[in-house]
């Protein structure tokens, strides 16, 4: 019987804090999966229960000091490589738009829409990390992590205008709101 592994990641654009990534083989079907963003934070936490239990799973994250010295690419590389090392299977799908030249792996836009293994790895990645930036937004007060999980937002912008940035966030990752204007 051929198994598919679905592949997803959270975090590829942030600010702040982990890029996540999970891969999922489903020994049955699961009722609600969809992609993560589309479900209730609640609904989330319950199908993580779920997935780790009715499935074959491997999760991979590259810290901020990471992604600044390898790039978000060559982390994505590393944990597409990682997860069709751990869960050996027929078929991998990521995705996105791109398989990154990597043999065996397919991509498909919107696939944690469509395809139930990929949306059990969406929400695999999305609470893995969402815990993580919880536990950061504790132990870096002041800069909203709990709420806006590392993204680009206004409040979290005015956080780093007003705290700089902490050790969680990617040095690499360019603000333009924060960037001097240059003079000519």
């Amino acid at each position: 019987m051929k198994h598919l592994c679905g592949i997803d990641e959270a975090g590829r654009g942030p600010l702040a804090g982990p890029l996540v990534m999970a891969g999922v083989i489903l020994y049955e079907p699961i009722e609600g999966l969809t992609d993560s963003k589309r479900l209730t934070e609640k609904r989330r936490e319950r199908l993580y229960e779920i997935i780790l239990k009715d499935s074959a799973w491997h999760i991979v994250s590259f810290d901020a000091e990471t992604i600044d010295e390898k790039g978000i690419s060559a982390c994505l590389i590393a944990g597409l490589k990682e997860i069709m090392q751990r869960l050996e299977t027929d078929d991998y799908l990521f995705d996105g738009n791109t398989t990154f030249g990597l043999p065996r792996l397919r991509c498909q836009i919107k696939a944690d829409l469509d395809v139930p293994e990929v949306s059990a790895a969406s929400i695999l990645a999305k609470v893995t990390r969402d815990r993580v930036m919880v536990d950061m937004g504790k132990k870096y007060p002041g800069y909203g992590f709990e709420n806006h999980k590392g993204y680009g937002t206004k409040a979290h912008v005015e956080a780093i205008r007003k705290n700089g940035f902490s050790p969680i966030h990617r040095k690499s990752f360019k603000i333009k709101s924060l960037e001097q204007p240059t003079l000519f």
